[in-house]
């Protein structure tokens, strides 16, 4: 096995890795730095971003209103040491982007342009157009080029941490046009490798989210934070879950049910009072874990739009006219003519609520640093946590640029004082991953497909661990996804090649998936309460008392994950109520 030395490996080369391999490379011009990424980095799914990202830059705005939007959205699970790093840190990243070229839109006046979102109270989401995460990936890819230490490796399959002495050493990963594996020794380990949302049936996720980097770093020792809180984005397509961004809502766009009522108001986000000041209306600019909730309810009313994909509401915007639509949501109204022939300046849309965000991740702590020594992550693969049960819409892609370069410096400053591995013990982990995929390679006698038991392990998750769950669904799913890893150990792989053998590539992930899945199944288990997106049936209520608290999901072999849990870091809001009635505070 070719064996490449490295200072520090990045696994993941979107938002969060380019922002993270920039910074390394600033920092510390002569450390050496691998961008492992299993795609092409303008693959990566932050250019599938559309509304924005948030940071406080207009005189009517200010940190702490940032902060409490953030912590009050995230109902009191976020660290709030890290949230208060998170805000500060927030404008000057998106500046930085500026001046390396993000296209941002403006005002008259030249200065930014910023565009309301869900949760929050103030006008502070930066964009450009509704293509912001594509032009954010483009900007960092291109100022990536310039230095001549990143170190590329473009569709490289990471499939295993290696851990020696209880530290993290390096990875082994498969080139993919070869069919090679690699053994990357590094001093540190940044994971970066984005959600795993591909695990239900029905997302806004592209094909590569399949929580590799979390399950590497769970089976490696790292606990899974909060998993159990899943974001439903409240506008997906209804036939291909393709997300209709926020901006959708945040520019006028209006939910509507059968009766084209405007269902929000009987559900604590209404009257359209003003709301400070400057006057911002809640209604459709509720938080998307409140509105996602609303939606189901009213499908159970029968309220719900008949489609040929089920229920549905509908997304209004033919007020908003042509030329805006145009100017703000050009991508959004291509998007819906070329999937459902449907044109937003001349017709409503049909939308449903749709996976779209993992909170949960690695657990990290406010330097984006592992329990795991020498590794550190991220991005939506990582859990800092800032945002607790519930993120607020646009502050995912700041966060991949503050965090990912949180992670960097920290890194930086680990691999200064970090001793090279044992040589033959990191050969030997590396003989052990290799050997895994051997044996998989000489299967012959199993009767599972990929295919088969992916499909069984979406449809349990969405019925067992979707917008509103119960003990007894919950349950059904722990067990099944239990089932499902142990018979996917029968996998047989029909395709024996090496060059770019998707079969074997779509296998790992279904294995990536199904751990991080157990991980959310059981974790909902074990939260016996309602909190953010975590909603259960059979305990409505937020429980302080118990479960002000994070889960950490630890892995423990074929068997399901042992979960304990930590205290949330509160430093200046106290839990309350989130009210988004409109009514002035």
């Amino acid at each position: 096995m070719e064996t490449i030395q490295t200072d520090v490996a990045i696994i993941g080369a979107g938002g969060a890795g380019l922002r993270a391999a920039i910074a390394l490379a600033e920092e510390s011009p002569n450390l050496k730095i691998s961008l492992i990424s299993k795609v092409y980095p303008m693959r990566s799914h932050t250019c599938a971003a559309e509304g924005g990202a948030a940071g406080v830059v207009k005189p009517d705005d200010s940190f702490d209103q940032h902060f409490h939007d953030t912590v009050g959205g995230g109902d009191w699970l976020c660290d709030q040491d890290a949230v208060e790093y998170f805000i500060h840190e927030a404008p000057k990243e998106l500046t930085q982007l500026e001046h390396w070229g993000c296209p941002w839109n403006r005002e008259a006046d030249g200065s930014v342009a910023v565009r309301p979102f869900g949760g929050m109270k103030i006008k502070r989401t930066w964009f450009a157009a509704d293509k912001s995460g594509f032009h954010i990936l483009h900007t960092l890819f291109q100022t990536s080029l310039q230095f001549p230490q990143i170190e590329r490796y473009d569709e490289y399959f990471a499939t295993d941490l290696l851990v020696d002495d209880g530290r993290c050493r390096g990875l082994t990963a498969i080139e993919m046009r070869s069919g090679q594996m690699r053994r990357f020794n590094a001093r540190a380990v940044i994971i970066a490798g984005g959600g795993a949302g591909r695990m239900f049936r029905f997302n806004t996720n592209g094909a590569i989210k399949t929580g590799d980097g979390m399950a590497m770093a769970y089976r490696a020792g790292a606990a899974l934070k909060d998993m159990e809180f899943v974001q439903y984005h409240p506008t997906g397509l209804p036939n291909t879950g393709t997300l209709l961004t926020e901006a959708c809502r945040g520019e006028g766009g209006v939910l509507l049910n059968k009766n084209n009522y405007r269902f929000l108001q009987d559900y604590g986000m209404g009257p359209e009072t003003p709301l400070g000041k400057p006057v911002l209306k809640t209604m459709e600019l509720g938080p998307r874990d409140r509105v996602s909730q609303s939606a189901w309810h009213e499908f159970q009313k029968g309220n719900g739009v008949k489609t040929p994909w089920g229920d549905c509401i509908w997304l209004d915007m033919r007020h908003l006219g042509e030329k805006k639509i145009n100017e703000r949501l050009p991508f959004v109204r291509d998007i819906c003519i070329s999937y459902l022939g449907i044109d937003p300046v001349t017709d409503m849309v049909p939308i449903r609520p749709v996976v779209h965000y993992m909170m949960g991740g690695i657990h990290t702590d406010i330097n984006a640093a592992s329990s795991v020594p020498g590794l550190f992550a991220a991005g939506e693969c990582a859990c800092v946590s800032i945002n607790g049960a519930n993120r607020l819409g646009s502050n995912s892609l700041v966060e991949t640029l503050v965090f990912g370069r949180r992670a960097a410096l920290s890194a930086a400053a680990y691999v200064s004082g970090a001793k090279t591995g044992n040589e033959a013990a990191l050969s030997a982990r590396a003989d052990e991953a290799q050997a895994r995929l051997r044996e998989l390679f000489m299967r012959n006698d199993g009767d599972e497909t990929v295919a088969g038991l992916r499909r069984e392990m979406t449809d349990t998750m969405e019925e067992g661990a979707g917008i509103y769950r119960t003990q007894e669904g919950l349950s059904r799913t722990c067990d099944k996804i239990s089932e499902l890893r142990r018979r996917y150990r029968n996998v047989v792989l029909t395709d024996k090649t090496n060059v770019y053998n998707t079969d074997l590539f779509n296998t790992l992930e279904l294995g990536n998936l199904l751990d991080c899945a157990e991980a959310v199944a059981v974790s909902g288990r074990e939260r016996k309460e309602s909190r953010g997106a975590h909603q259960r049936l059979d305990f409505v209520g937020r429980d302080d008392v118990n479960y002000l608290k994070h889960s950490m999901a630890h892995y423990n072999g074929l068997e399901p994950p042992a979960v304990d849990y930590l205290d949330v870091v509160i430093t200046k809001s106290q839990p309350g109520v989130r009210d988004y009635s409109g009514a002035k505070k």
